[in-house]
Formats: C-alpha cells, structure tokens, sequence
C-alpha cells in the first residue's frame, strides 16, 4: 500500500465534503413521524389543555402555564429534528434523537407514576425507537464510549 499524497487527500476530502450524509430511510420516517407527534402535542397543550389531563382535573391557570411551557418544548424539539434532518447533520441528530428518547423515557417513568398506563406502551415504543435510530446513526450503541467521542 503507498502512501497517499497531499492532493489525493485534499481530493478525498472534497469528494467527502460534497457528498451528503447518508441517513436511512427508516430513521427518516421515524424522525418525521417523531417530529409530527412532538407538533402536535405542542399544538394540542396550547389548544386544549384539558386534554392532557384526567377529564375529573380543574383545568386552571397553573395548568394553562404549565401546557405552554410543555408546548414550547414540544415545538423546540420537533423544530430541532425537522431542521436536522434537513441538513443530514447526522451526529446532530443522532444526539437531539437520544435528548427525545431521554425525555420520553422521564415521560414514560411519570406516566407510571401516576397510573396513566394506557400511554405508556405508545411512550415507551417512541422512546427505543429513537434511541435505536440514534444509534444506527452514530454507528455505535450508546452504552460503548465510542459513541460519545468526537472523531
């Protein structure tokens, strides 16, 4: 094997640079998917927060401020994913996804704590899903440390 000279490293370099990352395709539908029911529990907690409580719950201003501030959330993080994908930063979004799949997982542990058990299932399959997409995308489980280091 002979050594590389400087303009076909320079050359491998423009021809990486040019190239987008490649993102599967079923980490682009879930990304999408994930994007889309994020929105619209944005739009769901600014429109109807009564919704996001057992039908018996008052639904008074201290509801109405904390929905505004799980919209924002929402409508951040599902901004942050249409974004991401759309520019293939793939070491991005793989790090956004396992944000999401954390912020599920926290959603999926108050849900059991407090009986709602219908959504868990639903939560929970968010939660893996993004964490397997974030992996794929990072190319190494997230419990090796190569996937936290930069190269």
């Amino acid at each position: 094997m002979t050594p590389k000279s400087a303009a076909q490293i320079k050359e491998s370099a423009v021809d990486l640079a040019i190239q987008p990352p490649v993102i599967p395709w079923w980490v682009r539908l879930l990304v999408v998917a994930g994007a889309l029911l994020t929105a619209m529990g944005a739009v769901i907690a600014l429109i109807r927060p009564a919704m996001l409580v057992s039908p018996h719950d008052e639904i008074n201003q201290a509801v109405r401020i904390y929905a505004g501030y799980l919209a924002a959330r929402n409508f951040a993080l599902a901004i942050a994913l249409f974004g991401l994908l759309a520019l293939r930063a793939r070491r991005a979004l793989a790090n956004l996804m396992a944000l999401v799949s954390l912020v599920q997982f926290f959603d999926v542990v108050m849900d059991c704590a407090e009986g709602r058990w219908a959504l868990v299932p639903g939560v929970l399959s968010f939660c893996v899903l993004f964490l397997l997409g974030a992996a794929a995308l990072s190319g190494y489980p997230f419990w090796r440390r190569a996937a936290w280091i930069i190269d």
